[in-house]
């Protein structure tokens, strides 16, 4: 239905406005190119849309403004590292006053116990440690689940991400577990260490972890980073009841369901994992993530815990639960990702949902948008049901056009997919420019004119 020359003529016309609209980002980006891997501090970087990268200057609230002093609205919120906003006034006295008196001591502080505490009672698991990322802490809680079950492959879902750790980085070739595509250098063949089943299959769960090699199950309750798939209808009670009849421990990773409310999808769904790892939100953009476990897992734990070679027991760090994050974590939580906040983000991603929707339908596309808790995202196709066919259904070159599209025109999206994040700082007026832009760009796509439209 949409021409690719089409979608080829109007990505060169945006990349033309994008070059207009950003010379300083140019400079900075030619300059970068030096001293700088493919131009940037990290390479995923280079994934925005554009033909080089978007310098910021400073980013308050839903707002960001780059270097070219263009204001756009935040709706990628650092891909939910500041889905409570950014700069907040709260978490920067927090931290400056930490700053002051001291980061890095290898000692608790009286923050600790707070942070502990306010994480046990929105998650519902009373036992706590702190780790520097959600990859960390992933990596932690599989070696922990190793230790405690003896048992030496963790499963994961197909076309999961939990960040770079390697274990996770998998999928599914027919029945054959291989690196996930893009993976580089593994240390080992991941067949040997990992599982994967696809996301909503309890028979292939069911089937999988009767070989009794599986010592843990990590998951996200809804996949987020291959765009939002959500769950089956009693299908997480399902892995509930599938793990604990072959005795292998349940891991949610909330790093991204915890747009879901303030507890996650833990809480909002009443789940009952084992462990549940929490990352980058908590912090207010301060690196920092926390793992929790039940009762029953802290217990067999305590022993390890308190021996006397536990530094050297890969699990941990120098920087990791150091003062600074504890205070940016105390200061986020308690101002922060309340039932208050989440009672006016979600309504916008609501709004969101129904104004792509409207367009979508508007022009008699087979396309969807899917919502979980304040995070939407639309799909060039219907629902997915997993992991593998929300991969088969990625379009790079549409993808691309609208993110820049629509960067060129002040909305920022989440460059990886078409995900938008909504916090208690944006208004009705930043989804209804996103709506009024998107649809902008479906009518110029699905346009028989030559001229390219929409340059306003």
């Amino acid at each position: 239905m949409i021409s690719r020359d089409r979608i080829a003529a109007l990505r060169a016309a945006e990349e033309e406005r994008f070059a207009e609209l950003h010379p300083r980002s140019a400079e900075l980006a030619e300059q970068a190119r030096g001293p700088l891997l493919a131009g940037v501090p990290m390479p995923w970087m280079t994934r925005w849309p554009g033909r080089f990268p978007l310098f910021f200057e400073s980013a308050s609230g839903a707002r960001l403004t780059d270097v070219d002093g263009v204001e756009y609205v935040d709706l990628c919120l650092g891909d939910t590292g500041a889905m409570t906003g950014h700069g907040l006034p709260q978490v920067a006295d927090a931290i400056a006053q930490r700053a002051r008196t001291g980061i890095t001591t290898m000692l608790p502080s009286a923050d600790a116990v707070w942070v502990g505490e306010e994480l046990a009672r929105r998650f519902g698991l009373p036992s706590w440690q702190l780790a520097m990322s959600a990859t960390d802490a992933n990596r932690f809680v599989l070696r922990f689940a190793r230790h405690l079950t003896g048992r030496p492959r963790v499963a994961v879902m197909d076309w999961c991400y939990h960040g770079t750790v390697d274990e996770t980085l998998a999928v599914l070739d027919d029945d054959r577990v291989v690196a996930r595509p893009g993976a580089l250098g593994p240390q080992v063949a991941v067949a040997e260490t990992t599982a994967v089943v696809p996301f909503n299959d309890l028979d292939a769960l069911d089937r999988r972890l009767a070989e009794g090699d599986v010592a843990c199950l990590l998951m996200e309750p809804a996949l987020t980073n291959i765009g939002i798939v959500l769950p089956d209808p009693g299908y997480l009670e399902g892995v509930r009841e599938v793990t604990r009849r072959h005795d292998v421990l349940l891991v949610i990773d909330e790093t991204h369901t915890l747009c879901a409310g303030p507890g996650g999808a833990t809480a909002a769904w009443g789940l009952d994992p084992d462990f549940v790892v929490v990352g980058k939100p908590i912090g207010g953009g301060i690196p920092c993530a926390a793992y929790g476990m039940s009762a029953a897992v802290a217990d067999r734990l305590s022993g390890p815990m308190l021996g006397h070679e536990i530094d050297v027991a890969g699990v941990g760090g120098t920087l990791t639960g150091n003062a600074l994050a504890l205070a940016a974590i105390k200061a986020t939580l308690s101002s922060c990702l309340r039932e208050a906040d989440f009672a006016v983000a979600i309504p916008l991603a609501e709004r969101f949902t129904d104004g792509v929707s409207g367009v979508i339908a508007e022009h008699g596309l087979p396309w969807h948008v899917q919502r979980l808790g304040c995070r939407a995202e639309y799909w060039f196709c219907p629902p997915p049901r997993d992991g593998a066919a929300a991969a088969a259904a990625v379009d790079e070159e549409l993808e691309g056009l609208l993110h820049l599209w629509c960067l060129n025109r002040g909305v920022l999206l989440t460059p990886f997919h078409n995900m938008a994040l909504f916090s208690p700082h944006h208004t009705a007026a930043d989804v209804d420019r996103h709506t009024e832009v998107f649809g902008e760009a479906i009518a110029a796509l699905l346009s028989e004119a030559g001229e390219v439209e929409g340059r306003t």
